[in-house]
């Protein structure tokens, strides 16, 4: 971009430049001849061609364009081209070339991937109002408001000082930058791998710096957007500045591999393509080479690597229904690894990959990764949302003319600006962007109804309720996880059947515990952005502070004065004060209680025989005196034991719902032989009323023993 014109007036050594270090490039999956850089700028030093004549220069992506789009209007590429052309003249880049072959290769690789027109003629432009002296109001009156956005966005993303790719600020200004728009982001990672292509010309520490911005946060955007055609491509160009050794190591792996005598990715790609002939199924098969950081990969996981790990084996179908087919066929007639079986066409990856995933076994013990998608999917999974068409273009089977559709499609960006305006401070949000941009692994989970979540690999039920509800998972009391209770901290896998189970209090509060487990950004910003808002209460498993607030009311006379809670009456000899029933004792009338003073002001009301009375006093906290008032409503925690049965926790719950209890929250801890403990803290109108409740838990078939919770002891020299 600007940072590589320079001024024609200045000198440039390039000769020099020219010798200097080049980054090796990344292997083509397909042979693709190497544009000459010198021979187009010759010619668009040359001028524009004839009025109304493509330029020479553009030839290439014109050729590109129409592969992917044969009826499309070239008139707008030719414009931009000529506009693109007059306005660089005279800049040169620091390699040597014209600058406008910069802006031409960026709109090739665009084209190259099925990029639609106005994104090719934004491409073009992309540098001009940064550069020249073009304007964006000269933009939109030659090119339309769709095209003037395009190159708005992109020169804003060049506002963005990426500094060492750790700046909270960074993300966010990028994201405002693209508008909603992910095509700007297109452009900016075409843009991105142009540059690393020609980064040999850089002196090393500049080179080093783009490197880690690429690796930290363009190449996991390049994945997240489903562009596998950029993100190889920079994957290897970074892999071979930032790792030359290992770079160096990996191809000479590669080179060894070409030279083998056999070769058993072909021999079982001949193998498929008679198996499916046979069967009368039209298909191409062919053979995938890895690319160097694939096989880096691999040979770090495997140790030594054969022929068969170099690569894969790709059928290309017609139709959906030929996938499965296809699957069929291999299955039966070779030796399928079946635990390497995934369906990614039934459910979907993030990005919208679509795949059938399996493995099969030659007798030489060596196992060929075998990938089966239509011609579509493949084209998906190689350009993401590049080859997702115009997003202002309504859908075929959508009759609103003129409302925009998503721009964001496959939809992370979309969640990702939700995130950026939920997060409570830019540092909450960068440090839960870097955890999801590190994660390069998905799983899929299903929830009762069949519908299914997207999750990364590691994430727990905190995860999946945030993911399901959104801010009412602060209300989720526990799980079952395939049909078993489960703790909100369990780890899911991939295939794992999870149902919420979610509290009736809509004033429920997440626990501040639940950030250990949170791996995801929108379950870790929701629970900070609570925990923020209410800096008081701090989750609700802090056991000083865990109970709903009760605001506190001055007794009348000719009591002494004190303050009141409401719900179960507290008077606290402290007027004006706000009372809270400690979550971890939750007492209730008529037991003995004491009372101590915590930050802000508010006084925790304890049982008398509570760990935490034992651990305050050794603090040196004082007393403050309390004591139960009239009404009796109150909030009491019940522990449950049972034996482990279909349905107990369904039962259970509505035993208590019938009884007028009000559940605030729930923990179900892990099953040990057959048995599992319940502990649940619940609301109820009338102290008076526990017996009963207590008696209708026990009659639930299971139960065995239900019982207040017994404040813990304080362990010796704690």
């Amino acid at each position: 971009m600007s940072a590589e014109a320079t001024n024609p007036a200045t000198p440039v050594p390039v000769a020099g430049a020219l010798s200097g270090p080049v980054t090796p490039a990344a292997p083509r999956r397909k042979a693709r001849p190497r544009l000459d850089l010198r021979r187009l700028g010759r010619a668009a030093l040359l001028g524009p061609a004839a009025r109304g004549r493509l330029p020479d220069a553009i030839g290439h992506v014109v050729d590109a364009h129409r592969a992917h789009h044969p009826d499309a209007d070239l008139e707008p590429l030719r414009r931009a081209y000529v506009l693109a052309e007059s306005s660089h003249r005279g800049q040169m880049r620091k390699s040597g070339e014209p600058y406008i072959t910069h802006p031409l290769a960026v709109t090739l690789i665009l084209a190259e991937l099925g990029a639609e027109t106005t994104t090719l003629t934004a491409s073009l432009l992309h540098d001009t109002v940064e550069d020249t002296e073009v304007t964006l109001d000269q933009v939109g009156e030659q090119f339309g408001e769709e095209v003037r956005y395009l190159v708005d966005g992109v020169t804003k993303l060049e506002k963005v000082d990426y500094g060492a790719a750790a700046e909270p600020e960074t993300f966010r200004k990028m994201l405002v930058a693209t508008g909603n728009d992910v095509r700007v982001m297109s452009i900016k990672l075409a843009d991105r791998l142009h540059n690393m292509r020609t980064l040999g010309v850089m002196r090393p520490e500049k080179q080093e710096r783009i490197a880690k911005v690429t690796r930290d946060v363009l190449i996991p955007l390049a994945e997240r957007l489903g562009v596998q055609a950029l993100k190889t491509e920079l994957e290897d160009l970074v892999f071979a500045i930032l790792h030359p050794e290992e770079y160096e190591r990996t191809r000479e792996l590669i080179v060894q591999n070409a030279s083998r005598a056999d070769d058993p990715l072909a021999e079982v790609a001949d193998e498929v393509r008679g198996v499916l002939r046979e069967a009368d199924i039209p298909a191409e098969v062919l053979i995938r080479p890895r690319h160097f950081v694939s096989v880096h990969r691999v040979s770090r996981k495997r140790g030594r690597l054969r022929g068969a790990d170099f690569g894969r084996v790709l059928v290309l179908v017609n139709e959906d229904a030929d996938c499965y087919a296809v699957l069929g066929e291999l299955h039966t007639c070779l030796t399928p690894v079946v635990s390497e079986f995934k369906d990614f066409i039934a459910v979907p990856k993030f990005n919208l990959y679509q795949s059938l995933h399996t493995a099969v076994a030659r007798e030489d013990g060596q196992v060929v990764e075998v990938l089966v998608r239509t011609h579509q999917m493949h084209k998906v999974a190689e350009a993401g949302v590049v080859a997702l068409g115009n997003p202002y273009a309504p859908a075929p089977d959508d009759p609103a003319d003129g409302e925009r559709v998503d721009p964001t499609r496959p939809g992370w960006l979309s969640r990702l600006l939700e995130w950026q305006r939920a997060a409570p401070d830019p540092d909450t949000f960068w440090s839960t962007l870097r955890q999801d941009l590190a994660q390069d692994r998905e799983i899929t989970v299903f929830r009762p109804d069949g519908g299914t979540l997207g999750l990364p690999e590691g994430a727990t039920c905190v995860d999946a309720a945030y993911a399901q509800y959104g801010e009412d998972a602060h209300a989720c009391i526990g799980a079952r996880v395939n049909g078993r209770l489960a703790t909100l901290s369990t780890v899911l896998k991939d295939g794992d059947t999870v149902q919420l189970l979610m509290g009736q209090d809509p004033a429920s509060e997440p626990s501040r515990e639940w950030l250990e487990h949170a791996r995801t950004p929108a379950a870790r910003i929701a629970i900070q952005r609570w925990l923020a808002t209410h800096p008081a209460q701090g989750g609700r498993d802090e056991a000083e502070e865990t109970a709903a607030p009760r605001p506190a009311v001055e007794a009348p006379a000719p009591e002494t004065p004190a303050a009141r809670s409401a719900g179960a009456d507290v008077l606290v000899d402290r007027p004006g004060t706000t009372v809270r029933l400690a979550g971890c004792c939750t007492p209730v009338p008529p037991d003995e209680i004491t009372g101590f003073a915590v930050r802000g002001g508010v006084v925790t009301v304890h049982r008398v025989g509570c760990a935490g009375v034992a651990r305050m006093k050794g603090a040196g906290r004082a007393e403050v005196g309390v004591r139960w008032g009239d009404t009796a409503e109150c909030r009491v925690t019940l522990v449950a034991e049972s034996f482990v049965r279909p349905h107990l926790l369904a039962d259970l719950t509505e035993a208590m719902a019938q009884e007028g209890a009000e559940i605030v929250s729930a923990t179900v801890e892990p099953p040990t032989q057959q048995q599992v403990r319940h502990t649940y803290t619940v609301q109820l109108p009338d102290a008076a009323h526990l017996p009963v409740l207590m008696r209708a838990m026990r009659n639930v078939p299971g139960v065995y023993d239900v019982s207040r919770a017994q404040p813990q002891p304080q362990p010796p020299g704690a």
